[in-house]
């Protein structure tokens, strides 16, 4: 019989890598052309978004923000991704990657106002191409091969990228939503953050396959897996799969590996039942900032002054914009059913009518 052998799969899928854990270049050839500049940039986005993850998280144990999932250690895996794209492109993250629509246009005050839960942090500006963060798992993928089919329909130069974690590749909107882009060769990447946990469940416990970017063979596309916590090679694989993607060459199913320092998110989720210390240091020996100051300061590219101006910066930025999510108006049960409906059913103008008739007493 001629089983195909699933050893000759796996082995296609060996993970990509430029800067080793110390900071040195160990893949010369595939090292992306990126400005003294650029790199420069790209570390000030990390290190200002490891000040918004620390603050974040404070801001949440205050009681001043609402639902927090942390993003320390996934640095390079969203931002690096991110610094590849072009404003023309369209986001659509999962619950963890507002660090992303951030740098993408969203300012820190509706960022604040979605964890928030108030209904202004989704009013979004027109010429902002991004979706709000979603919470239902793996919702996303469906989603952005929808609209990466609506931008090769329209002839529109740019890419529809999404972001899930590993137990987003557990669900069926993502088989339904890769096999979909694949038939119908939409420019779409979809970037799997493996951190080696969904929620509390391991990867191991989630799939019999070896790697997350196989998948990619069964829906006839483009599959990688890269080192999720090196900058560089995260960056050098997502500029590929956008360039693949506007030259008709099809989507592309990116595996970062990576891992989040933090909780599943704050909402009582405790990461030393399921993780151990050994694993915590493992990684952190593996720290994307760490790894990408070490690389900046042997060029004379970042100094310590540097990374001073940025934290500065970045807590400055917070105060201002927690301060204004604070003073926002609060919201009313009539703004709520405002929204809900294009045409209002009769059974919802009477509850409106009723409760406009309690807020103006």
């Amino acid at each position: 019989m001629g089983f195909m052998s699933l050893e000759n799969i796996e082995k296609e899928f060996q993970t990509f890598q430029i800067l080793n854990e110390v900071g040195e270049i160990v893949n010369a050839d595939e090292e992306p052309n990126l400005s003294d500049d650029e790199l420069r940039e790209l570390m000030r986005r990390m290190v200002y978004t490891r000040v918004l993850d620390q603050r974040s998280i404070s801001l949440n144990r205050q009681g001043r923000l609402g639902f927090y999932a942390p993003t320390a250690g996934q640095e390079a895996s969203q931002l690096a991704s991110h610094f590849a794209l072009e404003k023309e492109d369209v986001l659509l993250p999962g619950y963890r990657d507002v660090p992303q629509i951030i740098w993408h246009g969203l300012s820190l005050e509706k960022a604040f106002l979605f964890s928030k839960g108030h209904y202004a942090g989704n009013q979004l500006p027109d010429d902002l191409n991004i979706l709000p963060p979603q919470i239902i798992i793996g919702a996303q993928i469906i989603q952005a091969t929808g609209v990466a089919l609506g931008l090769k329909m329209r002839d529109k130069k740019a890419v529809a990228v999404t972001y899930t974690g590993d137990g987003g590749t557990s669900q069926g909107d993502f088989y339904e939503g890769i096999n979909f882009a694949g038939a119908y060769n939409t420019p779409a990447i979809f970037i799997v953050q493996n951190n080696g946990f969904a929620i509390s469940t391991p990867v191991a416990l989630q799939t019999n396959a070896k790697t997350l970017a196989q998948k990619a063979v069964a829906a006839g596309i483009q599959g990688i897996q890269v080192d999720g916590m090196d900058p560089l090679a995260v960056y050098a694989v997502t500029k590929k799969a956008r360039e693949r993607a506007l030259n008709g060459d099809g989507p592309t199913l990116i595996e970062t590996l990576t891992y989040r320092y933090g909780p599943h998110t704050m909402a009582g989720d405790d990461p030393t039942r399921y993780r151990s210390d050994d694993l915590d240091n493992d990684w952190e020996k593996k720290d994307p900032i760490v790894r990408f100051r070490k690389y900046l300061e042997a060029k004379d590219l970042w100094t310590e002054k540097d990374e001073e101006q940025t934290i500065e910066q970045a807590q400055e930025d917070i105060r201002e914009a927690i301060q204004k999510a604070d003073n926002a108006p609060k919201q009313k049960v009539t703004d709520l059913l405002g929204f809900m409906f294009e045409e209002m059913p009769k059974n919802i103008e009477e509850q409106m009518a009723e409760y406009k008739a309690k807020e103006s007493k």
